[in-house]
C-alpha cells in the first residue's frame, strides 16, 4: 500500500495519502478535547427534512475473503432491525442543521480542510476550504442537492444526534448494501469487473486516475443525491459520489465491526466516491473500507444517519 507523509506548517497538520483518501491529524484537536462533546449536546427544533426506509432483522454475510487483507475474514453476523437515510446528507439539509444549532465545523474551526488534485494526485490542506466551498475560496459553492462533503466524523455525529438519530455501523451499512447498489441491483464485489452498464449508475472515476477525469457520467466531482438512480431497496448512492462516515472503528475484523469505540481508533467509511476508480482502489466495492481519524474532513467525504426503530419524529420521514 503507498502511503506519503507530508508535513504542512501553516497548520501543523500531517498529511497521510493512501490511495484516493487521505488523514489529517491536527495537533490542536488533542489540546481541545471538551469541544466534540459540547457540540453533541446542540438540538435541532424542527424535524430533519429525509427520508429514511427501514430494514428489518437479518443475518448477512460481512467482508470477502478474495477482497483486501483488512476486509476478510467473510464472517456471518445478525443485524437488528433498524432505519437508514435513503440519501446521503445534503447541503440543504446541512445548512438548516447549521442555520438552527450555530453548528461551526470542524474544517471551520481549523481553516482549512483536504483537497485533491487531479492530474497530480496530490492531497493538500487547502485554506477556506469548508461544508460551502469544498475546494476551497474561489472555485463553486457546494450545491444544495449534492451530499454534504469537507465534513469529520464528530460533525456528522453531531448532526445525526440533534435529530435523534445516529451513524450507521459498517456492519449495517453493509447489510444494506448487500441487497443492490445500484437499480438493477448490482453488487459490486473483489475481483469482479464492473460492467459499463452497471458503472454508468454510479459516480466514480471516468479516465485514467489520476492523471485524466473525463466526466463521462457527467460530472467530475459530487453529482446531486439519487441522481443515477436508487437500488431496488429504495437506497441511491450506495456505490459511489462520496465516501460515507459509520460509527465504526477501524478495526481488524473478526474483531466485532460493529463496535462503537471511542477512544484511540479511526472511524471507518463506506462506499467510495467519484475518486474512486476501477483500475486503481475500486472503493465502491460492497465490502471495501476507507478510515479516516475523527477530526479529518475531505471533499469526498459524506454521511447519511440511521436511527433505531421507533425512533422520535425528528429524525424525519420514515417510508413505509
Amino acid at each position: 500500500m503507498f502511503k506519503s507523509v507530508i508535513p504542512r506548517e501553516a497548520s501543523a497538520a500531517i498529511l497521510i495519502a493512501v490511495f484516493a483518501t487521505a488523514v489529517f491529524v491536527h495537533p490542536a484537536s488533542v489540546a481541545d478535547t471538551g469541544s466534540a462533546s459540547q457540540e453533541l449536546d446542540r438540538q435541532a427544533q424542527a424535524p430533519r427534512q429525509a427520508n429514511l426506509i427501514e430494514l428489518p432483522a437479518a443475518t448477512t454475510l460481512i467482508g470477502d475473503d478474495l477482497a483486501p487483507p483488512d476486509e476478510r475474514p467473510q464472517f456471518e453476523i445478525s443485524v437488528p432491525g433498524f432505519l437508514l437515510d435513503e440519501t446521503q446528507v445534503t447541503v440543504r439539509q446541512f445548512r438548516a442543521f447549521v442555520e438552527q444549532t450555530g453548528y461551526v465545523t470542524e474544517a471551520e474551526k481549523f481553516s482549512d480542510a483536504g483537497v485533491f488534485t487531479s492530474g497530480t494526485g496530490n492531497w493538500s490542506l487547502v485554506s477556506g476550504a469548508t461544508w460551502e466551498y469544498p475546494r476551497g475560496p474561489g472555485h463553486e459553492p457546494a450545491e444544495d442537492n449534492h451530499p454534504v462533503t469537507q465534513v469529520s466524523w464528530n460533525d456528522a455525529n453531531a448532526f445525526c444526534r440533534a435529530y435523534g438519530a445516529r451513524l450507521p455501523t459498517e456492519i449495517e451499512w453493509e447489510r444494506t448494501a448487500r441487497m443492490g447498489q445500484t437499480p438493477d441491483g448490482t453488487v459490486f464485489y473483489a475481483r469482479t469487473r464492473a460492467s459499463l452498464e452497471a458503472r454508468r449508475h454510479i459516480n466514480v472515476w471516468e479516465g485514467i486516475f489520476p492523471v485524466l477525469n473525463t466526466g463521462d457520467d457527467g460530472y467530475l466531482g459530487t453529482s446531486p443525491v439519487g441522481y443515477f438512480g436508487k437500488a431496488p431497496t429504495g437506497f441511491a448512492d450506495l456505490a459511489g459520489n462520496v465516501w460515507e462516515w459509520t460509527s465504526s472503528p477501524y478495526v481488524p475484523y473478526p474483531a466485532d465491526p460493529g463496535s462503537t469505540l471511542d477512544e484511540g481508533f479511526e472511524k471507518v467509511q463506506r462506499g467510495g466516491s467519484f475518486l474512486c476508480d476501477q483500475n486503481f482502489c475500486e472503493g465502491f466495492r460492497v465490502t471495501a473500507r476507507s478510515h479516516s481519524t475523527p477530526d479529518t474532513a475531505l471533499m469526498h467525504v459524506g454521511f447519511r444517519c440511521a436511527a433505531d426503530i421507533g425512533a422520535g419524529p425528528k429524525v424525519g420521514r420514515i417510508l413505509n
